[in-house]
Protein backbone atom coordinates (compact mmCIF):
# COMPACT_ATOMS: atom_id res chain seq x y z
CA UNK A 1 0.00 0.00 0.00
CA UNK A 2 1.56 3.28 -1.14
CA UNK A 3 -0.08 5.31 1.64
CA UNK A 4 1.77 3.29 4.26
CA UNK A 5 5.08 3.94 2.50
CA UNK A 6 4.44 7.67 2.19
CA UNK A 7 3.46 7.85 5.84
CA UNK A 8 6.66 6.09 6.87
CA UNK A 9 8.63 8.54 4.73
CA UNK A 10 7.04 11.53 6.46
CA UNK A 11 7.71 10.17 9.93
CA UNK A 12 10.98 8.27 9.46
CA UNK A 13 12.44 9.33 6.10
CA UNK A 14 12.34 12.83 4.58
CA UNK A 15 12.19 15.78 6.99
CA UNK A 16 10.36 18.01 4.51
CA UNK A 17 7.85 19.35 7.02
CA UNK A 18 7.41 23.08 7.46
CA UNK A 19 7.73 24.89 10.76
CA UNK A 20 10.32 26.72 12.80
CA UNK A 21 12.74 25.07 15.17
CA UNK A 22 11.44 25.25 18.72
CA UNK A 23 12.40 23.76 22.04
CA UNK A 24 10.41 20.77 23.24
CA UNK A 25 8.03 21.56 26.11
CA UNK A 26 8.53 19.82 29.40
CA UNK A 27 7.29 16.24 29.44
CA UNK A 28 4.37 15.13 31.51
CA UNK A 29 5.22 13.89 34.98
CA UNK A 30 6.07 10.21 35.01
CA UNK A 31 6.74 9.89 31.28
CA UNK A 32 9.42 7.43 30.23
CA UNK A 33 12.19 8.49 27.86
CA UNK A 34 12.13 6.76 24.45
CA UNK A 35 14.72 4.02 23.88
CA UNK A 36 17.00 5.71 21.35
CA UNK A 37 17.90 4.44 17.91
CA UNK A 38 21.48 5.58 18.43
CA UNK A 39 24.74 4.21 17.02
CA UNK A 40 28.38 5.28 17.39
CA UNK A 41 30.81 4.97 14.48
CA UNK A 42 34.49 5.10 15.45
CA UNK A 43 37.25 6.45 13.26
CA UNK A 44 40.99 6.93 13.88
CA UNK A 45 42.10 8.99 16.85
CA UNK A 46 39.29 10.92 18.50
CA UNK A 47 36.88 10.90 15.55
CA UNK A 48 33.37 9.69 16.30
CA UNK A 49 30.03 9.95 14.52
CA UNK A 50 26.88 9.42 16.55
CA UNK A 51 23.93 8.39 14.35
CA UNK A 52 20.53 9.18 15.88
CA UNK A 53 17.33 7.94 14.23
CA UNK A 54 14.72 10.68 14.23
CA UNK A 55 10.94 10.62 14.24
CA UNK A 56 10.08 13.79 12.35
CA UNK A 57 6.82 14.49 14.19
CA UNK A 58 6.53 13.99 17.95
CA UNK A 59 4.52 14.97 21.02
CA UNK A 60 5.58 16.95 24.07
CA UNK A 61 5.51 13.81 26.21
CA UNK A 62 8.23 12.22 24.05
CA UNK A 63 10.63 14.42 26.00
CA UNK A 64 12.96 14.41 27.87
CA UNK A 65 15.23 12.09 25.91
CA UNK A 66 17.36 9.22 27.18
CA UNK A 67 20.64 9.99 28.90
CA UNK A 68 22.53 8.22 26.07
CA UNK A 69 21.25 10.84 23.62
CA UNK A 70 22.07 13.78 25.88
CA UNK A 71 25.56 12.40 26.37
CA UNK A 72 26.07 12.05 22.62
CA UNK A 73 25.01 15.67 22.16
CA UNK A 74 27.32 16.86 24.93
CA UNK A 75 30.26 14.92 23.46
CA UNK A 76 29.78 16.27 19.92
CA UNK A 77 31.55 19.28 18.46
CA UNK A 78 29.02 19.73 15.67
CA UNK A 79 25.66 18.45 14.40
CA UNK A 80 24.49 17.34 10.97
CA UNK A 81 20.92 16.95 9.73
CA UNK A 82 19.20 15.96 6.49
CA UNK A 83 18.68 19.66 5.84
CA UNK A 84 20.67 22.37 7.58
CA UNK A 85 18.80 24.57 10.08
CA UNK A 86 19.35 27.49 7.71
CA UNK A 87 17.58 25.62 4.90
CA UNK A 88 14.77 24.47 7.21
CA UNK A 89 14.07 28.07 8.15
CA UNK A 90 14.65 29.54 4.70
CA UNK A 91 11.78 31.02 2.67
CA UNK A 92 13.25 29.06 -0.22
CA UNK A 93 12.02 25.82 1.33
CA UNK A 94 8.36 26.72 1.06
CA UNK A 95 8.91 28.66 -2.15
CA UNK A 96 10.61 25.79 -3.96
CA UNK A 97 8.12 23.28 -2.63
CA UNK A 98 5.19 25.33 -3.89
CA UNK A 99 6.92 25.87 -7.23
CA UNK A 100 7.39 22.11 -7.62
CA UNK A 101 3.79 21.44 -6.58
CA UNK A 102 2.07 23.93 -8.88
CA UNK A 103 0.60 22.84 -12.19
CA UNK A 104 2.05 24.77 -15.09
CA UNK A 105 0.06 23.43 -18.05
CA UNK A 106 -3.23 25.18 -17.28
CA UNK A 107 -4.95 21.94 -16.30
CA UNK A 108 -6.72 21.22 -13.02
CA UNK A 109 -6.23 18.56 -10.37
CA UNK A 110 -9.52 16.92 -11.27
CA UNK A 111 -8.09 15.84 -14.62
CA UNK A 112 -5.53 13.58 -12.95
CA UNK A 113 -7.91 11.79 -10.59
CA UNK A 114 -10.36 9.04 -11.30
CA UNK A 115 -14.02 9.96 -10.78
CA UNK A 116 -14.46 8.01 -7.49
CA UNK A 117 -11.31 9.60 -6.06
CA UNK A 118 -12.46 13.08 -7.06
CA UNK A 119 -15.84 12.49 -5.42
CA UNK A 120 -14.16 11.32 -2.20
CA UNK A 121 -11.82 14.31 -2.28
CA UNK A 122 -14.75 16.70 -2.57
CA UNK A 123 -16.45 15.09 0.42
CA UNK A 124 -13.23 15.10 2.46
CA UNK A 125 -12.55 18.76 1.63
CA UNK A 126 -16.06 19.79 2.66
CA UNK A 127 -15.89 17.87 5.94
CA UNK A 128 -12.41 19.10 6.86
CA UNK A 129 -12.46 22.73 5.65
CA UNK A 130 -9.83 22.00 3.02
CA UNK A 131 -9.68 24.69 0.30
CA UNK A 132 -10.25 22.44 -2.69
CA UNK A 133 -10.61 25.36 -5.12
CA UNK A 134 -7.06 26.46 -4.29
CA UNK A 135 -5.74 22.92 -4.57
CA UNK A 136 -7.08 22.56 -8.12
CA UNK A 137 -3.89 24.19 -9.31
CA UNK A 138 -1.64 21.75 -7.46
CA UNK A 139 -0.18 18.37 -8.38
CA UNK A 140 -1.64 15.23 -6.80
CA UNK A 141 1.42 14.48 -4.63
CA UNK A 142 0.98 17.79 -2.83
CA UNK A 143 -2.71 17.14 -2.22
CA UNK A 144 -1.98 13.67 -0.85
CA UNK A 145 0.71 15.16 1.37
CA UNK A 146 -1.73 17.80 2.65
CA UNK A 147 -4.31 15.16 3.58
CA UNK A 148 -1.80 12.95 5.37
CA UNK A 149 -0.19 15.79 7.34
CA UNK A 150 -3.60 17.05 8.48
CA UNK A 151 -4.45 13.59 9.81
CA UNK A 152 -1.13 13.36 11.66
CA UNK A 153 -1.72 16.76 13.23
CA UNK A 154 -5.08 15.62 14.55
CA UNK A 155 -3.49 12.83 16.52
CA UNK A 156 -1.16 15.30 18.18
CA UNK A 157 2.04 14.71 16.19
CA UNK A 158 3.79 18.01 15.56
CA UNK A 159 6.73 18.63 13.17
CA UNK A 160 7.90 21.45 15.42
CA UNK A 161 8.46 18.85 18.15
CA UNK A 162 10.32 16.44 15.86
CA UNK A 163 13.75 15.28 16.97
CA UNK A 164 15.45 17.23 14.18
CA UNK A 165 14.05 20.57 15.27
CA UNK A 166 14.69 19.78 18.93
CA UNK A 167 18.40 19.38 18.25
CA UNK A 168 18.56 22.33 15.90
CA UNK A 169 17.40 24.50 18.78
CA UNK A 170 19.78 22.87 21.25
CA UNK A 171 22.71 23.30 18.87
CA UNK A 172 21.88 26.98 18.41
CA UNK A 173 21.61 27.52 22.16
CA UNK A 174 24.93 25.75 22.74
CA UNK A 175 26.68 27.56 19.89
CA UNK A 176 27.54 24.31 18.11
CA UNK A 177 28.00 24.48 14.32
CA UNK A 178 25.46 22.68 12.13
CA UNK A 179 25.20 21.58 8.52
CA UNK A 180 23.00 19.56 6.17
CA UNK A 181 23.62 16.34 4.31
CA UNK A 182 21.55 17.37 1.31
CA UNK A 183 19.83 20.30 -0.36
CA UNK A 184 16.26 21.56 -0.39
CA UNK A 185 15.94 20.37 -3.99
CA UNK A 186 16.91 16.82 -3.01
CA UNK A 187 14.27 16.73 -0.28
CA UNK A 188 11.52 18.04 -2.55
CA UNK A 189 12.45 15.53 -5.26
CA UNK A 190 11.47 12.68 -2.91
CA UNK A 191 7.84 13.53 -3.69
CA UNK A 192 8.02 15.69 -6.81
CA UNK A 193 9.61 12.88 -8.85
CA UNK A 194 6.80 10.44 -8.14
CA UNK A 195 5.27 9.04 -11.32
CA UNK A 196 1.75 10.06 -12.35
CA UNK A 197 0.48 6.66 -11.25
CA UNK A 198 2.18 6.95 -7.86
CA UNK A 199 0.73 10.41 -7.34
CA UNK A 200 -2.79 9.30 -8.24
CA UNK A 201 -2.49 6.32 -5.93
CA UNK A 202 -1.15 8.53 -3.17
CA UNK A 203 -4.28 10.70 -3.19
CA UNK A 204 -6.68 7.77 -3.48
CA UNK A 205 -5.07 5.88 -0.61
CA UNK A 206 -4.67 8.98 1.55
CA UNK A 207 -8.45 9.43 1.31
CA UNK A 208 -9.26 5.75 1.81
CA UNK A 209 -6.90 5.44 4.77
CA UNK A 210 -7.52 8.83 6.40
CA UNK A 211 -9.26 7.29 9.37
CA UNK A 212 -6.61 4.59 9.71
CA UNK A 213 -3.66 6.99 9.69
CA UNK A 214 -4.07 7.33 13.45
CA UNK A 215 -3.59 3.62 14.13
CA UNK A 216 -0.68 3.22 11.70
CA UNK A 217 1.10 6.33 12.95
CA UNK A 218 0.67 5.17 16.53
CA UNK A 219 2.16 1.79 15.61
CA UNK A 220 5.23 3.46 14.09
CA UNK A 221 5.52 5.93 16.94
CA UNK A 222 5.33 3.18 19.57
CA UNK A 223 8.00 1.15 17.74
CA UNK A 224 10.26 4.22 17.59
CA UNK A 225 9.75 4.85 21.31
CA UNK A 226 10.69 1.21 22.05
CA UNK A 227 13.80 1.52 19.89
CA UNK A 228 12.46 -1.43 17.89
CA UNK A 229 14.70 -1.35 14.83
CA UNK A 230 13.60 -4.76 13.60
CA UNK A 231 9.91 -3.88 13.55
CA UNK A 232 10.49 -0.58 11.76
CA UNK A 233 12.72 -2.24 9.17
CA UNK A 234 10.55 -5.31 8.55
CA UNK A 235 7.19 -3.54 8.63
CA UNK A 236 8.09 -0.49 6.56
CA UNK A 237 11.32 -0.68 4.60
CA UNK A 238 11.30 -4.31 3.44
CA UNK A 239 7.76 -4.04 2.10
CA UNK A 240 8.42 -0.70 0.41
CA UNK A 241 11.57 -2.06 -1.23
CA UNK A 242 9.65 -5.02 -2.63
CA UNK A 243 6.48 -3.27 -3.83
CA UNK A 244 7.79 0.17 -4.79
CA UNK A 245 11.51 -0.23 -5.60
CA UNK A 246 11.84 3.10 -7.44
CA UNK A 247 10.18 5.05 -4.63
CA UNK A 248 12.31 3.18 -2.09
CA UNK A 249 15.49 4.11 -3.93
CA UNK A 250 14.49 7.78 -4.04
CA UNK A 251 13.44 7.93 -0.39
CA UNK A 252 16.16 5.77 1.09
CA UNK A 253 18.96 4.03 -0.82
CA UNK A 254 20.11 6.82 -3.15
CA UNK A 255 20.20 9.34 -0.34
CA UNK A 256 22.01 7.00 2.04
CA UNK A 257 24.71 6.38 -0.56
CA UNK A 258 25.13 10.12 -1.10
CA UNK A 259 25.51 10.71 2.64
CA UNK A 260 28.16 8.07 3.36
CA UNK A 261 31.13 9.99 1.83
CA UNK A 262 30.17 13.05 3.88
CA UNK A 263 30.06 10.95 7.05
CA UNK A 264 33.42 9.38 6.17
CA UNK A 265 34.90 12.88 6.14
CA UNK A 266 33.70 13.34 9.72
CA UNK A 267 35.42 10.08 10.67
CA UNK A 268 38.87 11.21 9.58
CA UNK A 269 41.53 11.69 12.23
CA UNK A 270 41.27 14.97 14.13
CA UNK A 271 37.61 15.62 13.39
CA UNK A 272 36.35 15.05 16.92
CA UNK A 273 32.74 13.96 17.43
CA UNK A 274 29.68 14.69 15.29
CA UNK A 275 26.03 14.02 16.12
CA UNK A 276 24.03 13.16 12.99
CA UNK A 277 20.24 13.33 13.31
CA UNK A 278 18.34 11.81 10.38
CA UNK A 279 15.11 9.89 9.82
CA UNK A 280 15.36 6.50 11.53
CA UNK A 281 14.61 4.67 8.27
CA UNK A 282 18.00 5.76 6.92
CA UNK A 283 19.90 3.91 9.63
CA UNK A 284 18.18 0.54 9.45
CA UNK A 285 18.73 -2.71 7.58
CA UNK A 286 21.29 -3.70 4.97
CA UNK A 287 20.59 -0.54 2.96
CA UNK A 288 21.05 1.74 5.97
CA UNK A 289 23.89 4.08 6.79
CA UNK A 290 24.96 1.92 9.75
CA UNK A 291 25.68 -1.10 7.55
CA UNK A 292 27.19 1.03 4.80
CA UNK A 293 29.72 2.49 7.24
CA UNK A 294 30.52 -0.99 8.55
CA UNK A 295 31.14 -2.08 4.97
CA UNK A 296 33.69 0.75 4.72
CA UNK A 297 35.60 -0.78 7.62
CA UNK A 298 34.40 1.40 10.48
CA UNK A 299 33.40 -0.01 13.85
CA UNK A 300 29.73 0.85 14.43
CA UNK A 301 27.96 -0.17 17.61
CA UNK A 302 24.57 0.62 19.04
CA UNK A 303 24.50 2.90 22.08
CA UNK A 304 21.54 1.83 24.16
CA UNK A 305 21.77 1.53 27.92
CA UNK A 306 18.08 0.67 28.00
CA UNK A 307 18.74 -2.29 25.67
CA UNK A 308 21.31 -3.91 27.94
CA UNK A 309 20.37 -7.41 28.99
CA UNK A 310 20.39 -8.09 32.72
CA UNK A 311 23.41 -10.05 33.96
CA UNK A 312 22.80 -13.60 35.06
Amino acid sequence: MLFKRVLSSLLLGACLLTGSAVAAPAAKAGSTAPVPLLWKATGPGDSRVYLLGSFHMLRADDYPLAADVDQAFAASNRLMFELSPADMQSPDLIGKMMQAAMRTDGSELRRDLEAPTWTKLQAYAAANNMPLAQLQGMKPWFVGLTITLSQLARMGLDPELGLDRHFMKRAADAGKPTSGLESIDTQIAVFAQMSDKEQQQMVAEALDQAEQADALSRKLHDAWRRGDEKMLWNEMAVDMRGQYPQLYRRINTDRNEAWVPKLQQQLQAGQGSTLVVVGALHLLGEDGVVEKLRAKGFKVERVCTGCAKPKR
